[in-house]
């Protein structure tokens, strides 16, 4: 029986990269001379640190250049309010993993309301799609990308 499944997974070492590259550019431009501004990441966990809020603006757009020039969806990124005080400013991006109960709930909803004859099952983080035709699979897939669910979504484990 032909199988697929929906999962929202980002390659956290091209996102490491895309950190590491953005860290040589603030150093390394103009505007950010004598400014302690940083890039710092914890797992799937992104933190700006600078000393004014106006920085963290200009360093999000630095970061987003570099996740797309890496070939990350910047859809992945749950960004946070910047958080300051006298001395500092800092921001927190969290990079999402995975389907959340919500979403998966919605695409099989989605799926449902199609009348596509496949049966979708909710396993851990990711949406498990069977059906009897491979065509069917195919049809669900084009009607999933025609929808925004807020995260990258891709189909692996593609079974005949």
């Amino acid at each position: 029986m032909p199988s697929f499944d929906v999962v929202s997974e980002v390659d956290l070492q091209e996102v490491r990269n895309a950190v590491d590259q953005s860290n040589r550019e603030v150093n390394t431009r103009f505007d950010f001379k004598g400014v302690d501004a940083v890039f710092e990441q914890n797992d799937a966990e992104i933190t700006l640190r600078s000393k004014q809020e106006f920085h963290l603006k200009q360093m999000m757009d630095i970061l987003r250049q570099k996740l797309v020039k890496r070939k990350v969806d910047i859809s992945c990124m749950d960004i946070k309010e910047p958080e300051h005080n006298l001395s500092s400013a800092r921001q927190q991006v969290i990079i999402k993993q995975g389907v959340e109960a919500d979403t998966a709930r919605k695409i099989i909803k989605k799926i449902k309301s199609s009348k596509i004859k496949v049966q979708t099952q909710i396993q851990g983080d990711q949406v498990r799609v069977n059906g009897k035709k491979r065509d069917d699979l195919q049809q669900v897939i084009t009607l999933l990308r025609g929808e925004d669910y807020g995260l990258p979504l891709q189909y692996i484990n593609f079974r005949d």
